[in-house]
């Protein structure tokens, strides 16, 4: 099964060389994958085999690839028992985005059932394959249509782009690093049906509701005005790009202005303006706007933006296959990309927040704080959205309880017959 989807997708068959210092696509004609089983049925059932399932597949995450040499898939199937397994599927990112996932999903329930059935499938050849579409892309992103995404972004990004200094729990390394963890927040589904109502009620989607709440946070912390933001858009708008796995997503760089102490409905017509423009304008390769803008670099962070903000809700990653009961394993790589990255997953109970942060500033203490600000800020704009940012209630009660009272009892038994310069003598002579 996985084998016919590499042979429908030119890009699970292709590697990366370079021609004179350019990068080029090298598509394989024909690439045949190994399914090797590792088999872990020795291992007693219980925390023995969870942990090795973990390392594992942990391993497994952060084994890199070899863009010139291929392939940049990879599939190990472990054996936990005879009717138990688990599959790991691994897919470098330069060939492969969220969107994909659901497309690999699917494809593959289909060919599992029709080679299980000994039946044809009824999966249909592809119109054209992701090497047209970089041709195509090419092709149009020049003269007027690339001035006009320019000259955009230029207006929005050109000018005094700060970045968001955060209150870190260690110093800053010289060199950005990537070593990572996440934390998870549920948000009830009935502040999660409010979220919804209130981006209905406001005229905007649940996506710049949920962010301008993420900036306010970013706002409250850092003390800065104007707050950059990273986000993703799938890039697929057209149909002929729908059925394809490929990597078409795109970074927006969200910059918005939350001087003046606005409300929090007039920050959400902000957010809403800067986001539209930005999707009219979603053409423009991010790499290109780096090159373009000629930002100050800095090997501490990254370029532009140290945030990220998603929303996921690409419908249909489960994967079904005939006569098995599917579930997902969650796999901590152990990377961040970024110094945080936000991601609220749409689901059946309602939303999931995950907070990746990079381990090497942040403390997991200060993230689940973190975590726990956003959630009292979401709860708080349902609430009453025409309160001003700095209004809003970031403080859970027992952590304004300890602010206001319990780091505030102070009194403290003295002797009553002396004067303070006396006191004070006798406590210099104590400790001098």
């Amino acid at each position: 099964s996985v084998n016919e989807m590499v042979r429908r997708h030119e890009t699970l068959r292709t590697s990366f060389n370079a021609v004179d210092g350019d990068p080029v696509q090298v598509i394989a004609p024909a690439l045949t994958l190994e399914l090797p089983v590792v088999d872990l049925s020795h291992l007693s059932e219980g925390e023995e085999r969870r942990a090795t399932v973990k390392r594992l597949a942990r391993e497994e995450v952060q084994r890199p690839f070899d863009l010139v040499e291929g392939p940049l898939l990879r599939v190990t199937l472990l054996r936990l028992e005879e009717q138990e397994h688990v599959l790991l599927l691994t897919v470098h990112h330069i060939v492969n985005d969220g969107w994909s996932l659901g497309i690999m999903f699917r494809e593959l329930a289909v060919l599992y059932e029709a080679y299980c059935a000994g039946k044809s499938f009824s999966l249909s050849e592809l119109p054209i394959q992701y090497a047209d579409f970089a041709i195509w892309q090419r092709q149009w992103l020049q003269g007027e249509v690339l001035d006009s995404q320019l000259s955009y972004w230029k207006r929005q990004l050109g000018s005094g782009i700060s970045t968001v200094e955060l209150p870190t729990d260690r110093p800053r390394p010289p060199v950005q690093t990537f070593h990572g963890a996440q934390q998870t927040l549920v948000l009830p589904r009935d502040l999660s049906e409010r979220l919804k109502e209130l981006s209905r009620r406001e005229q905007v989607t649940l996506f710049m509701t949920l962010l301008a709440a993420f900036k306010v946070l970013l706002h409250r912390y850092s003390g800065q005005d104007d707050i950059v933001v990273g986000s993703p858009i799938a890039g697929r708008n057209r149909a002929e790009l729908e059925g394809l796995i490929g990597f078409f997503v795109n970074t927006l760089v969200l910059r918005t202005d939350l001087s003046g102490d606005p409300t929090f409905r007039e920050l959400l017509g902000r957010v809403r303006e800067v986001a539209l423009g930005a999707y009219e304008h979603q053409d423009l390769p991010f790499e290109r706007l780096v090159e373009e803008l000629q930002p100050q670099r800095d090997l501490s962070r990254s370029p532009l933006f140290q945030v990220m903000f998603v929303l996921q809700n690409i419908p249909g990653l489960a994967l079904e296959l005939p006569g098995l009961g599917v579930e997902a394993f969650d796999v901590d790589s152990g990377r961040a990309k970024f110094d945080l990255t936000l991601t609220v997953l749409e689901e059946q109970g309602g939303l999931r927040a995950l907070l990746e942060y990079n381990t090497d500033l942040f403390e997991a203490a200060t993230v689940a704080r973190m975590l726990g600000h956003w959630r009292n800020l979401l709860e708080a704009v349902v609430a009453d959205p025409g309160q001003r940012l700095f209004e809003l209630a970031l403080l859970s009660e027992a952590e304004r309880h300890q602010v206001l009272v319990e780091w505030n009892d102070t009194k403290r038994d003295y002797p009553t017959d002396k004067c303070i310069h006396e006191l004070f003598e006798a406590q210099a002579e104590r400790t001098p």
